[in-house]
């Protein structure tokens, strides 16, 4: 059977009975995977523990020698507020499960209640508190200004703040174990945001991607879950479905918005229980891999007409980024097109032409239906009949349906044209550096980038420029 991945922080289980916290640390590893557990029978030890760190939960019980199990509950929201505890006891008074949660208590358990129960709950802790840890680092990665590893984005060619805080809010909840739901239209490059996500989430297994546009419930089944030998009639062998080969890793559901609802049922199951059945087997086995899925639909709007279940729509959006439209960030016209200008250049054996300086202005006005899927078109099939040193115009026209040319491009306005004098090359260095800075609100590296230089270069020239003359 195959296990979900325990949760970043460690849990204590606190019981002066060694049966039983043997017993629920074997019932938390088999039945939901989570094996960084701490055994504790003095509670008197607790606290000294808990100051160590790296324990996010407690499993407490009420009745024990020394400290009782409701000072330690006070004592562990002085001091450590952020440690949830679940009360699991074997007193069933109504009484006591009130004042243990005016203590804080994030839950009430007793001792003879069924196991999954406890599991259940357990596994709600966590996640509560995976989500507040995730949701702070968003908050701080969106102060930061960008992402904290640009290089994960490398491959996303943008100038765009709008991009940068996509980048910054993915690397926040890139190691999240919950769903991560990214929507734009068709052509904008969910699928890259993915592949950035992946690589940078410190999971070591693949990403395995599936678009499940089209697929039956039998089919979607059988993809996802697999089979076993004489699952039905035809299947000769067994198969390992698309859950089981993204272990450790990443699991790629594309076109979402497209499942049939059958299908939406066996997702939400597989996101809900965390668990899966093979088709022709009673044997449950665990989802071990991140769940990332991607549609150009309205899934709000689908779920609001009974297309889309609601209950999987919010399961889903837990992490939500939505990538905008290529019209609604014109500036990355520009690099995008001297990038594919380049990878077509090379492609087709071809040096890479220059092209009129009122194609951008051009291409800007256009609403880019394709978005950069159909720049990218445009500009390799322009490439393709390329003959002179400067590109052609016709193809682009003709790809926008323009019977007229652009209108030839405004030149660009002198920025010193403000100076009487003109400035000195250090201080036009100076002047792109402060404006680099403005613009990336303060991160060096993404001014890097702006400027086209490395950010040790930059580094270099802001000590350089602060040291007194």
């Amino acid at each position: 059977m195959t296990t979900a991945p325990s949760p970043a922080f460690a849990i204590l289980i606190v019981d002066d009975e060694p049966a039983w916290l043997r017993s629920l640390s074997l019932t938390l590893e088999s039945a939901a995977g989570i094996t960084n557990t701490f055994l504790c029978q003095d509670s008197r030890e607790v606290l000294p523990l808990l100051d160590k760190g790296g324990i996010g939960l407690v499993l407490l019980d009420l009745t024990m020698p020394g400290k009782s199990g409701e000072e330690l509950l006070a004592a562990i929201g002085e001091r450590h507020p952020d440690v949830a505890c679940i009360i699991i006891s074997g007193v069933n008074q109504l009484d006591t499960a009130v004042r243990c949660m005016k203590l804080g208590a994030f839950d009430y358990y007793v001792k003879t209640d069924e196991e999954d129960r406890i599991v259940s709950g357990v596994l709600r802790a966590i996640r509560m508190l995976e989500l507040r840890d995730e949701n702070r680092a968003v908050k701080s990665r969106l102060v930061a200004g960008g992402p904290a590893h640009p290089e994960a984005f490398a491959g996303i060619v943008t100038r765009s703040r709008a991009m940068h805080a996509v980048f910054a809010y993915i690397e926040a909840v890139a190691a999240s174990s919950q769903p991560l739901l990214i929507t734009g239209e068709s052509g904008v490059g969910k699928e890259n945001l993915v592949r950035a996500t992946h690589a940078i989430s410190g999971r070591t297994g693949p990403l395995v991607a599936v678009n499940v546009a089209g697929l039956d419930d039998a089919v979607f089944a059988d993809t996802l879950f697999g089979h076993v030998r004489g699952a039905y009639t035809g299947a000769e062998a067994v198969r390992r479905g698309m859950v089981e080969e993204a272990a450790g890793g990443t699991l790629f559901l594309d076109e979402i918005g497209d499942l049939s609802v059958p299908s939406q049922v066996k997702l939400l199951r597989l996101l809900q229980e965390g668990e899966y059945y093979p088709l022709g087997s009673d044997q449950p086995r665990r989802l071990a891999a991140r769940v990332i899925v991607a549609t150009h639909r309205d899934l709000a709007a689908d779920e609001a007409e009974g297309k889309f279940r609601r209950d999987l729509y919010f399961r889903l959006r837990t992490h939500h980024v939505h990538i905008p439209a290529l019209r609604e960030r014109k500036e990355d016209i520009e690099p995008l097109l001297r990038h594919f200008l380049a990878e077509a250049a090379t492609a087709l054996g071809k040096p890479t032409p220059a092209f009129p300086p009122e194609l951008v202005g051009c291409l800007g006005a256009y609403a880019f239906p394709g978005n950069i899927r159909e720049l990218r078109a445009m500009v390799f099939d322009a490439v393709s009949l390329h003959t002179s040193r400067m590109l052609s115009m016709k193809s682009f026209l003709a790809a926008m349906g323009r019977a007229n040319p652009c209108p030839a491009a405004a030149p660009p306005p002198n920025p010193f044209a403000p100076f009487e004098q003109l400035p000195t090359f250090a201080e036009a260095a100076r002047f792109l550096v402060d404006e680099a800075l403005a613009r990336s609100g303060g991160n060096q590296t993404l001014a890097a980038r702006l400027l086209g230089i490395s950010q040790p270069a930059l580094s270099k020239r802001l000590k350089h420029a602060a040291k007194p003359s």
